[in-house]
């Protein structure tokens, strides 16, 4: 949202890394609802598998940015650091070991009638229902609503990527449950194809514009104005142009957006986050009547809120 406001262009090799941890992590989110939603069903094998293929991608992370759980990467204008030694290859693993874990998901479970007569026809959603609370991502995908903002509103290297938008019409928690599936079969697609891409792009990480953005680390340690530079910056902060943006985002859970409106002071005079859990845990009151009480943890399972995003 920053980018936009400033006008600011991110090179190309960090549109790359961005987009390939985005991937990673929408993995690492839909295999720990697969896990945690089966659990609340009572398949515990579940759990077990996919908390393994979970740790992997964590790795990766750890191994970019030095976090497992509060990964953060992402800087205005580009990243912090290029892809460390081994990072494509240790990818490249992940993608062929996550397939592994979902056969076992799926031939655990497709099948198995008391998860199906659990999540059959249970939480049932219409698109007018998707509409009028503004449920967005799988919830609204699984109801047979097409829209996916990485195609539909692209950002970073999304339009330049061969992937699909996988859908579902049933609209219960079963249907989303195979979606969860199939798009982790779509960011490992986008994946291999970023692996393939990475070596071409050229070496810059971060975008250059001295009114807003600090130089290179490097430079910063070795050159006087790059130094006074970064001081600025820090002490009394970017002051980017009047104006107003919105940008949304695709996350693992829906529509992640932010809106920034800019009176170019160095604080915004208006910021506004709109998370995806914040309408889907305010869609319940509707959405768990007429429902058994054992179905309660299946239907809040399957629209996957979690509640740091709807706290206010």
């Amino acid at each position: 949202g920053v980018e936009k406001l400033i006008g600011v262009e991110v090179p190309l090799r960090a549109q790359v890394i961005r987009t390939m941890l985005l991937e990673i992590n929408r993995i690492i989110s839909h295999i720990f609802f697969l896990g945690v939603h089966g659990m609340d069903v009572g398949a515990l094998s579940i759990f077990l598998y996919c908390f393994v293929e979970r740790e992997y991608g964590l790795d990766l992370m750890e191994d970019y940015c030095g976090a497992r759980l509060t990964h953060n990467a992402i800087r205005i204008g580009g990243v912090p650091l290029d892809l460390p030694n081994g990072f494509l290859e240790s990818v490249e693993k992940f993608t062929q070991s996550v397939p592994k874990t979902l056969d076992l998901v799926q031939g655990l479970l497709d099948k198995n009638r008391i998860w199906r007569i659990r999540l059959e026809g249970v939480g049932q959603v219409s698109q007018d229902f998707i509409k009028q609370w503004g449920l967005s991502g799988i919830m609204a995908r699984g109801s047979g609503i097409k829209w996916d903002i990485r195609k539909h509103n692209p950002y970073e290297l999304y339009p330049q990527l061969d992937f699909e938008v996988p859908i579902a019409n049933e609209g219960d928690c079963y249907a989303r449950y195979q979606l969860y599936i199939e798009e982790i079969y779509q960011s490992l697609k986008i994946l291999k194809q970023l692996i393939t891409l990475y070596p071409s792009t050229p070496p810059e990480i971060m975008a250059k514009d001295a009114r807003y953005l600090s130089a290179p680390k490097e430079d910063i340690m070795t050159q006087n104005y790059s130094l006074m530079q970064h001081f600025v910056l820090v002490t009394q902060g970017m002051r980017p142009p009047v104006g107003e943006v919105y940008v949304p985002t695709e996350s693992p859970k829906g529509e992640l957006g932010f809106f920034i409106a800019s009176l170019g002071g160095t604080s915004p005079h208006r910021l506004k986050i709109r998370t995806p859990s914040f309408h889907h845990t305010g869609a319940l009151q509707e959405l768990l009547v007429g429902h058994y009480l054992a179905d309660i943890p299946t239907i809040i399972g399957s629209t996957n809120i979690v509640f740091g995003e709807v706290d206010r």
